[in-house]
């Protein structure tokens, strides 16, 4: 008898998947007819109409008046894709355009931070550094380090060479600009930043997120650096980022 019950499982579970696959490609309501000719069930199209009807019966299916066919209720979906519907396996050429796709993106916005280092480099006449988190991924690009030369008030090489050096380490320099940042812009002026070699510097930290995508625009120049203009560099270009 069990068995017997399960072979009717089996066969209400083939019939609804077929309704199911079939009304999400052609958005029409399936007949029994459609079943029995298209697929080969070795039942009786008086079986599978009993077993449409039973669906139908149980919430999966639904008949509307005006045809002959059954279409898949909210229940028969949920089913549908909790115990009937099978793993898709993306073709080798769907799994290359979307990794075309993905590296062509990141181009793009690498790109995008590249241009906008320069830009904030460019406009301020300081350092620019820009920071991108993306899927945990951390990329980190900075401009205009010629500028580090006219940044110490004495043009102390040693404190040039410092501050250079720190520019090349990448991890010092994400510690440096992915510090708390509770306000819109942080400006550290010297001895705030808690850096020896940066103590003739100051720096300014704006952030931005876009999609998911989250990062942090800085400028780092001397401490007699125009805060008024590197402040209105960094709002803007923020806000244009995040937006």
């Amino acid at each position: 008898m069990a068995a017997k019950q399960s072979d009717i499982q089996i066969r209400k579970d083939r019939i609804l998947a077929i309704v199911i696959s079939r009304y999400i490609k052609t958005v029409s309501p399936v007949g029994s007819q459609y079943i029995t000719e298209e697929h080969d069930l070795d039942v009786s199209p008086a079986t599978v109409r009993n077993i449409l009807a039973d669906l139908e019966e149980e919430g999966y299916l639904s008949h509307p008046h005006t045809s002959a066919g059954r279409m898949p209720t909210e229940r028969g979906y949920r089913y549908y894709v909790d115990h009937l519907m099978d793993e898709i396996q993306l073709l080798e050429e769907e799994k290359r355009r979307i990794s075309q796709e993905y590296k062509r993106h990141a181009r793009q916005l690498e790109d995008l931070m590249e241009k906008t280092s320069q830009v904030i480099s460019d406009l301020t006449h300081y350092t620019s550094i820009v920071s991108l988190d993306d899927d945990n991924e951390h990329k980190i690009i900075c401009k205009g380090t010629s500028y580090v030369v006219g940044y110490p008030d004495n043009t102390d090489i040693l404190k040039i060479q410092a501050i250079l050096k720190l520019l090349e380490e990448k991890e010092r320099l994400m510690e440096l600009i992915n510090r708390t940042l509770e306000e819109k812009i942080k400006i550290y002026i010297g001895h705030e930043m808690a850096l020896k070699d940066m103590e003739s510097c100051s720096l300014a930290i704006s952030r931005f997120e876009k999609n998911g995508v989250k990062g942090r625009i800085a400028v780092l120049g001397p401490t007699r650096m125009q805060y008024d203009r590197v402040v209105s560099t960094l709002e803007y270009i923020s806000q244009m980022l995040s937006h």
